[in-house]
């Protein structure tokens, strides 16, 4: 049997707490930073968490299936 393989894409994105929780950088970060308020950039330091389903999908990309 071939082996189970992480997904690539998601191990690039994502990252796992060590309670499983999924956590990821926040979009809007990149460039155009002087329109922003200094609050709303100071929010968008913080990696967001994942939650709902995605966050199972997130989960299941991370780690190989047995």
């Amino acid at each position: 049997m071939p082996k189970q393989k992480t997904h690539k894409g998601i191990k690039k994105r994502y990252k796992l707490t060590a309670t499983g929780k999924a956590k990821h950088r926040k979009s809007s970060r990149g460039h155009l930073l002087s329109g922003k308020s200094a609050n709303r950039k100071r929010h968008l330091r913080q990696d967001g968490i994942v939650s709902g389903t995605l966050a199972k999908v997130v989960q299941n990309g991370l780690r190989p299936s047995m």
